[in-house]
């Protein structure tokens, strides 16, 4: 399964989400780390959804890059 993962900067170093997955989110100090990170937690959220008998999401969510002109 294909998740779509926003990864933000900030000043203290990375954090990502999972729009599919709510709840899924972590940080790090790398976005090397992070990347790490957001697959266990994808990981471990969707083996407890299966432990638990609930269903598993189906991917929904897209992510484009849209270019503007610089201001």
């Amino acid at each position: 399964m294909n998740y779509v993962v926003v990864f933000e900067k900030s000043s203290t170093g990375w954090a990502a989400c999972v729009p599919d997955l709510p709840g899924v989110i972590t940080t790090g100090q790398t976005k090397e780390e992070t990347q790490r990170l957001i697959r266990e937690a994808i990981e471990f959220h969707l083996e407890g959804l299966k432990e638990d008998n609930l269903p598993i999401p189906e991917p929904s969510a897209s992510a484009e890059v849209i270019s503007v002109p610089s201001f």
